[in-house]
């Protein structure tokens, strides 16, 4: 007992020495958060600097090119050509806004998303800001791991057998795993989703078309190009992916200092994204829309893709559908985790000691165990859950980046930190512009 006494004083004169925030240590045990510190405190080269914040910006813009994201760009370029495309390079102006503005709420308070709400509204709001997303996210976990049981049908591997070997690989690299562990196996399954820029370099686009539509606003002649944007729009700037940013960049130990780096992290995240995104819309717009031909999931887009660009082109597709699914399937879950044990006021983080009871890993472990169950019954329609849990991302994307704004303008809780008048003014035009997406999807019914 004197022992573990002694070395968290030791711990504590230490992040005394070093000047480090209260919120700078998760673990003492693993020390993760220490060690980024001095790293980032050592005046070490630039380059140096920048690849000890880099991960939060990558993996929360990555993650949004998950198999929801996959096939919404598809539907997308399939259905619509090249005419609605500049709704991707739109949403990804919106999405390195909204990240800077969530990861520097992280910073300045040391709290995630939920967390934030929880102290400066209250526990009521708290729970419901845990309780929407806890909604809203699990049907995109279960198309999480319906993208797994695509992918693996492509080789002929049934879903009863891919998205459960999936979940126990998954929540074993979560629960086991160090922070500094589980964030590098994630970079490196997001180097998987550059195959789709591949992809549609080989789908042979018009270059002149592409360049044109995705600069020059092109409104849309019906309904379902109205839908096609308003998902678009909400798959990019997905709600737990803000949610996300904000708890990981305080699980990693951002700080105010630390922020200059971290944006860039976050454009190139973002940047990285779009265009992701874009490519995929372009690769469907130049084989399948050319053909005439339709499809429902990113599945048929492989498939489809096949007589049209070539059996690589499948591959290729197949494999960055595959990566985009494991890279969500842990994200996903892990943003519903920060949020339920934020909401309910207990520790939330990947250094936590895994070898006794923690909230946020058992809501991990519930949720991957839940999605995967569901994924694996034989025939159930995957499609309504999936649709629901878009509807209702799409409704409570205003509330939160009406909450960010509110948030990072206060004084009170952001300190010196707060953002400026510029920001606030962009930040106020964007909901609007939201708000105008959402509306003319809603008037077109």
């Amino acid at each position: 007992m004197n022992r573990a006494k002694h070395r968290k004083s030791v711990a504590r004169r230490a992040r005394e020495h070093l000047g480090a925030p209260p919120h700078a240590v998760a673990h003492h045990r693993r020390g993760i958060a220490l060690q980024f510190f001095k790293f980032r405190a050592a005046g070490l080269s630039a380059l140096a600097a920048f690849f000890a914040v880099l991960g939060p910006g990558l993996l929360a813009g990555l993650s949004d090119d998950d198999p929801a994201g996959i096939t919404t760009y598809s539907v997308l370029g399939a259905d619509h050509g090249y005419q609605l495309l500049w709704i991707i390079p739109a949403s990804t102006i919106l999405l390195v806004q909204f990240h800077l503005i969530a990861v520097r709420i992280g910073a300045a308070t040391g709290k995630g998303f939920v967390g934030a709400i929880r102290d400066y509204w209250g526990r009521g709001w708290g729970y419901c800001a845990a309780i929407g997303l806890l909604f809203a996210n699990f049907g995109t976990i279960c198309a999480e791991y319906a993208g797994i049981s695509a992918a693996g049908s492509l080789v002929g591997i049934p879903s009863w057998i891919s998205a459960p070997v999936s979940g126990i690989l998954i929540c074993l690299m979560v629960v086991l795993g160090s922070f500094h562990k589980v964030e590098r196996v994630l970079l490196v399954v997001s180097s998987t989703l550059a195959l789709y820029i591949v992809d549609g370099i080989l789908a042979e686009p018009d270059w002149e078309q592409v360049w044109h539509y995705s600069i020059v606003p092109h409104m849309p002649t019906n309904q379902l190009g109205w839908i096609a944007i308003a998902a678009a729009l909400g798959t990019t700037l997905a709600p737990w992916g803000l949610a996300f940013i904000q708890s990981y960049a305080v699980d990693k130990k951002i700080t105010v200092a630390n922020l200059k780096w971290e944006r860039v992290d976050v454009v190139i995240g973002s940047v990285l994204t779009g265009v992701i995104g874009l490519a995929i819309a372009v690769a469907c717009a130049a084989t399948l829309n050319r053909a005439g031909i339709h499809i429902e999931d990113a599945r048929d887009a492989a498939e489809a893709l096949r007589p049209l660009a070539g059996s690589f082109a499948t591959i290729l597709f197949g494999a960055g559908l595959l990566g985009a699914s494991l890279l969500a399937a842990a994200i996903v879950p892990l943003a519903t985790s920060y949020s339920i044990a934020e909401g309910v006021g207990a520790p939330a983080s990947l250094d936590l000691d895994s070898h006794h009871f923690q909230l946020f890993y058992a809501a991990f472990i519930g949720l991957t165990v839940a999605a995967v169950s569901v994924v694996s019954i034989p025939g159930l329609p995957l499609i309504p859950l999936i649709y629901l849990s878009q509807v209702v991302n799409a409704v409570m994307l205003p509330l939160h980046v009406i909450a960010l704004v509110l948030l990072a303008n206060d004084p009170a809780i952001m300190g010196d930190a707060r953002t400026g008048k510029w920001s606030v003014i962009f930040g106020w035009i964007s909901i609007v512009l939201i708000l105008a997406c959402i509306g003319a999807l809603v008037f077109s019914v």
